[in-house]
């Protein structure tokens, strides 16, 4: 488990906002050097009635892992999935690796999936979503012009799993996860200037890094 914490610094109002990360790595099966130059697709999990898995989110994993090792082809999500329609919309997406090879029965499916000459799936399940929060800000108009005067705080949150499908072998090859935390700030005079902990950027930042890992022949 790896722990660190990110402070932004606001020169003009002297406040940070900190955010706090824990990363757990549980892997089966790593490749031994790296899967070389290959073909992966990383897909959200929507099966849930309380959350979605956000889509910039998974974009943002995608072009981490891209930006590190240009010999991996990330399929976007959105052409992945409009490629097999209906098969991994969210309420007919498999739900384990043995699914899939049901799913490989199907001659259209088995054909594309031949096609885009997978080595993995990944699968992103988890959220971002704010916490507490507290102070309080006033605004009006006066004779002098508007403004505001105050200060505002809240927390959020981020948690997400990976789940990692080595298509070579039919079987799940490991788990990765990241959770992240962070207060922002609103302070308010005439002005007011937010100060955003990068949460979910903080949680791409260290769960891409972990697949990375995984997955590079140059890490």
């Amino acid at each position: 488990m790896m722990r660190f914490c990110v402070c932004l610094i606001a020169v003009t109002s002297l406040l940070g906002g900190c955010v706090t990360a824990n990363v757990d790595e549980m892997t089966f099966d790593a490749p031994v050097a790296g899967m070389g130059e290959g073909t992966i697709v990383i897909l959200g999990r929507r099966h849930a009635p309380d959350y979605d898995t956000e889509p910039d989110f998974i974009d943002c994993i995608g072009g981490h892992v891209s930006r590190g090792d240009t010999g991996i082809s990330v399929i976007p999500e959105r052409q992945f999935i409009d490629s097999l329609y209906p098969w991994f919309e969210p309420r007919t997406a498999p739900l384990s690796i043995e699914s899939v090879d049901r799913l490989m029965a199907l001659p259209s499916v088995a054909d594309k999936l031949g096609e885009l000459d997978l080595q993995y799936m990944i699968w992103i399940d988890g959220r971002t979503e704010d916490t507490n929060s507290s102070g309080s800000m006033t605004c009006g108009v006066g004779p002098t012009g508007a403004g505001c005067f105050g200060f505002g705080t809240w927390g959020t949150e981020s948690e997400y799993e990976a789940t990692i499908w080595n298509f070579g072998d039919g079987s799940e090859v490991g788990r990765m996860s990241a959770q992240t935390s962070g207060q922002s700030y609103m302070p308010a005079v005439v002005v007011p200037i937010p100060i955003i902990a990068p949460v979910q950027d903080t949680a791409c930042e260290s769960l891409g890094s972990q697949l990375l890992q995984y997955l590079s022949a140059e890490s």
